[in-house]
């Protein structure tokens, strides 16, 4: 299974030049934790919650400040055309729980994240288990009922 099938296409691109304040709004509204940052339609960054936290606030930053000054501008990204499972491997030895995707003209398609891409990348994963428990559950359920 390709990235391109299980990542989120709609993806919130904050600029450059806006504020910590901006940032920090947008992450609230969408409850999400990271931003990535676009100039000229290309990837420039990332920004998270934790570099408003600790390269802002914790530096004395006030909200004000542009996002280019505490975010991350070297990000590790991958390709919309790779394999899930090659994609989960390097974000877990990368210890990334969010990765963009570009395309190979590298141009922001979407984001990928641990939290939802594992059961798309092992069939026999936590869903898996969860629904197969259920099904022996209710199947245990029918016995006993029966056996009244």
């Amino acid at each position: 299974m390709r990235i391109s099938e299980c990542m989120t296409r709609k993806v919130q691109v904050a600029s450059p030049d806006q504020s910590l304040r901006d940032a920090a709004r947008v992450m609230a509204d969408l409850d999400a934790g990271v931003l990535p940052v676009g100039e000229n339609e290309r990837l420039v960054g990332m920004i998270t919650d934790r570099d408003i936290a600790v390269r802002g606030i914790a530096e004395g930053r006030g909200p004000d400040t542009k996002i280019r000054d505490v975010m991350s501008a070297e990000v590790q990204c991958c390709y919309d055309d790779q394999e899930v499972g090659d994609v989960l491997q390097n974000m877990r030895e990368l210890k990334v729980r969010r990765m963009p995707v570009i395309s190979r003209d590298r141009r922001l398609v979407g984001i990928v994240s641990l939290a939802t891409s594992p059961r798309m990348a092992n069939p026999h994963g936590p869903a898996k288990r969860w629904a197969a428990s259920r099904s022996r559950a209710a199947t245990i359920r029918r016995r006993r009922i029966d056996a009244s």
